[in-house]
């Protein structure tokens, strides 16, 4: 798949939150630590040719979770912080496209490819991605602009933030999106 700004593509911000930064709380290990960084890249690039941007803010229904609208964690990251008339999608499920209009959105304004970055690789973004993939869109996801954390298995075996990165990259590429890098789509945008 190609893409350039005159496909007028959509970046869709993944729960850049401030929750995040509480590395402890998610397992106590995360990988790629420049993804909020390469996130911001993007959105000043997507600002300045005035291309269609989504922010997606995870609200969890769960009290004590750091995302909750009552903690400060639920805050966008200043990096990524929408401002003037940017579109905030609230959502409290793993997908931006569930219980959400995000689809309508992107439908109305005849938007056929997305960007995807954020957090995390295996959760929200990996959902959204496998959505946005069903729904047919030509999708892009990230590899720098997004990350995760360890993951713990079924036997209390310790999985690294990066292998739970790569292999949720991998499931995903080829299938229900092209996996790129923030530089790739400097290049094309």
């Amino acid at each position: 798949m190609s893409i350039s700004k005159s496909d007028r593509p959509a970046l869709i911000l993944i729960d850049i939150q401030k929750g995040f930064d509480n590395v402890e709380y998610w397992g106590g290990q995360r990988n790629n630590l420049d993804a909020e960084k390469k996130a911001g890249e993007l959105l000043k690039l997507w600002r300045k040719n005035e291309l269609p941007i989504f922010h997606i803010q995870h609200c969890s229904s769960m009290p004590t979770s750091l995302l909750n609208e009552t903690n400060k964690g639920n805050e966008f990251k200043d990096v990524v912080k929408p401002v003037g008339e940017e579109p905030i999608i609230k959502k409290n499920v793993n997908s931006a496209f569930i219980g959400t209009d995000l689809k309508e959105r992107l439908d109305n304004e005849k938007i056929t490819k997305l960007v995807i970055v954020g957090l995390t690789t295996d959760h929200c973004v990996s959902t959204t991605t496998r959505m946005a993939g069903n729904f047919g869109f030509d999708t892009f996801l990230v590899s720098d602009a997004t990350a995760t954390f360890n993951k713990k298995g079924l036997d209390g075996q310790n999985f690294s933030a990066e292998l739970i990165h790569e292999t949720a990259l991998a499931s995903l590429n080829g299938e229900f999106a092209t996996v790129v890098t923030t530089d790739f789509l400097k290049q094309n945008i």
